[in-house]
């Protein structure tokens, strides 16, 4: 089972960003994620033995309680920068995520997952720009355009109450993420 947990988005910011894709998508020939698919990571487990999924959910549950974490979705960037782009990402800002990304990398480390090496980067991956080898680089000069002719970047918020461990099945029309897990994030 291929694993990761994150935050999922609910369908007022979902549709936001539907409207936000038909406006770019005509820009740039890239590999564009669907909307449904869009969820803010904080931990990548990757491969994970089926036997194994209750001991995996046990520790996610033991997760210190916290209160809801206030999100905000805004703005647009590249991922490594914008003069070689791998990822086009819109960005969060969410006081509290950081620290709930760094619980759930203790927690899941402790069952021997490795432990990220990279500082923490919530975003959602708008989409992913590959460069065949011995070809032209992908144009993006007209999604920039399109991007400064956006009326706003910004793109909502809400509470997020809840994370979710969801299993990551490749397809070949693409990954289909199904839900596996509901943890709130206060406890009773």
């Amino acid at each position: 089972m291929r694993l990761f947990t994150g935050l999922d988005l609910p369908g007022d910011l979902v549709a936001n960003l539907e409207e936000l894709l038909r406006r770019l998508k005509p820009a740039a020939r890239i590999h564009w994620s669907p909307p449904a698919n869009l969820h803010i990571t904080t931990k990548f487990i990757g491969e994970w033995p089926p036997e194994r999924l209750g001991e995996l959910k046990g520790a996610l549950g033991a997760l210190p309680g916290r209160t809801a974490i206030p999100v905000r979705i805004r703005r647009v960037g590249f991922f490594p920068n914008p003069h070689a782009p791998r990822i086009f990402w819109c960005g969060i800002e969410a006081p509290g995520l950081p620290e709930l990304a760094r619980d759930t990398d203790s927690a899941t480390a402790a069952l021997g997952i490795a432990a990220e090496k990279r500082a923490f980067s919530p975003h959602l991956t708008l989409a992913r720009i590959t460069q065949a080898q011995g070809k032209e680089r992908v144009g993006l000069q007209a999604l920039h355009q399109a991007i400064a002719a956006l009326p706003s970047l910004e793109i909502g918020g809400f509470p997020a109450g809840s994370f979710f461990l969801y299993q990551s099945t490749l397809r070949p029309s693409g990954s289909v993420y199904t839900k596996l897990a509901e943890f709130p994030l206060t406890k009773s």
